[in-house]
């Protein structure tokens, strides 16, 4: 059975970081895409990065401050988040779907999701 276990969030004061990790079980990662999306207290989900082994990274969202990585050994995808601001508050899921990223970060052409992990930013 396919599942996805984001872990690492919390709450960290503006300017710090903090690593994501979403733990893939079930599945070959080479054969998906994953990525990360987040999603604020009555806002929509907002796509933030995707990773593949036919793309490399995409970033949708957030340019400059996050990073995604992959550790297929592990079966693992990251999302480092650097210099957070209150506005990076949300709850972050990952997400995966065959193959590819997309060129648009729709959630709804992703198959598989996490549960969440919340990350709160605030002094």
């Amino acid at each position: 059975q396919l599942q996805l276990v984001e872990s690492g969030g919390g709450l960290v004061q503006p300017g710090g970081s903090l690593r994501l990790s979403c733990a893939a079980s079930g599945f070959a990662l080479d054969n998906y895409a994953i990525g990360w999306f987040r999603q604020a207290p009555g806002k929509e989900r907002e796509g933030v990065s995707c990773i593949s082994s036919r793309d490399g990274s995409m970033d949708y969202s957030v340019k400059g401050r996050f990073t995604i990585s992959r550790d297929n050994a592990k079966s693992t995808v990251y999302l480092q988040m650097n210099s957070l601001k209150p506005e990076d508050t949300a709850v972050y899921y990952c997400a995966a779907r065959h193959y590819s990223c997309s060129d648009l970060p729709i959630p709804g052409i992703y198959d598989y999701w996490g549960q969440g992990t919340q990350v709160t930013v605030s002094s």
